[in-house]
């Protein structure tokens, strides 16, 4: 289902050579629990927010969501309490219910047998991390990742996407594509000066998808996968 704004055009500007993915959204199925997560973290701390409201802001670290929906005071009283109550409750309810989107191993193989790089920069803490890359069946396949750990700011800032290709061999910001699926994927690597590939899997429409920058947008891994030679990855 996927395709190009203006193939023509970037096929002409663009030569790739490594692949950075978001993780929430993008690689595992867990957009919906973090949600959760957070709105049961919020009702702790006594504010009732929608699911709906919170789910629109997953894809931003703890430090551009809270301010969202709590004042400075009140982070400055409780903001590190409960971002760390939410953590712990994230990896005891909910992370052990995080499934993997299909075909994402055999999407990495193929990206790795073209001879590009990989690399996954993501707003999870380290150790949510390493649990993703286990779910997603991809821990053998990456040799470059960034977590909230190597950011001072998350998205749609972009020092996450500056820290992941940082870490890869001599490659510009221009030759690196960005999987992610929402609007802060493209905002932050636009500023970082990538592309951006969206995927609808984690639910943003193709609309708010390409509004944000996304040259391409394909239903999931498996659809870039069935595509991977007419999309972006696939350009020499």
């Amino acid at each position: 289902m996927g395709r190009f704004k203006d193939s023509k055009t970037f096929l002409d500007k663009k030569m790739v050579e490594a692949v950075i993915f978001d993780i929430d959204g993008t690689i595992v199925d867990s957009v919906d629990l973090h949600a959760e997560s957070w709105k049961m973290a919020f009702e702790a701390f006594g504010k009732t927010i929608p699911f709906e409201d919170v789910r629109r802001q997953i894809g931003k670290g703890a430090d551009q969501l809270l301010p969202v929906f709590f004042s400075k005071e009140e982070l400055s009283r409780f903001g590190e309490k409960m971002e760390e109550y939410r953590s712990d409750l994230f990896k005891k309810e909910y992370l052990p219910r995080v499934q993997g989107f299909p075909k994402t191993r055999e999407l990495f193989k193929r990206i790795k047998d073209d001879g590009k790089q990989i690399a996954l920069a993501s707003s999870a803490k380290a150790d949510e991390l390493e649990a993703y890359k286990k779910i997603a069946q991809i821990d053998d396949l990456v040799e470059n990742e960034t977590s909230s750990d190597d950011a001072d700011r998350s998205k749609p800032h972009p020092d996450i996407f500056q820290a992941a290709v940082a870490q890869l061999k001599d490659v510009a910001p221009e030759n690196v594509i960005v999987v992610g699926d929402t609007p802060y994927d493209a905002e932050a690597a636009a500023k970082a000066l990538m592309s951006t590939v969206g995927l609808l899997c984690g639910k943003w429409t193709k609309e708010e998808l390409t509004r944000a920058g996304c040259v391409a947008v394909y239903r999931d891994p498996e659809d870039l996968l069935l595509h991977y030679d007419a999309s972006p990855l696939g350009t020499k």
